[in-house]
């Protein structure tokens, strides 16, 4: 049986991975959607405290866009999803939309 020999090694190649993105999760402000339902979106999906989503939501009111929290991409499209869908079946105009940061 031959036998080869081979001088040459391979350097075994360093893995350059980068996290996964993140992506904000934002709701936008309507005139039409209460305050207090707001309030209870952001402390159902986003675990905040009462006078945290207020804040949360004061901003949302005031400067017509406010930020919820940072997530991976599956995760900020799923808080998404529940969002639109609760407020959907609220029959609030609420909207919640996600963006790369």
């Amino acid at each position: 049986m031959a036998q080869f020999r081979d001088d040459t090694l391979l350097k075994p190649a360093k893995a350059k991975v980068k996290p996964p993105p993140m992506f904000k999760v934002m709701l936008l402000n309507d005139d039409y959607t209460p305050m207090e339902f707001v309030v209870l979106v952001l402390q159902k999906f986003f675990d905040m405290t009462r006078e945290r989503a207020t804040q949360v939501m004061l901003a949302v009111h005031r400067e017509g866009i406010g930020v919820c929290g940072v997530y991976p991409k599956d995760i900020a499209a799923t808080k998404v999803q529940q969002v639109a869908g609760f407020a959907r079946k609220h029959q609030h105009p609420l909207q919640c939309v996600m963006e790369e940061t």
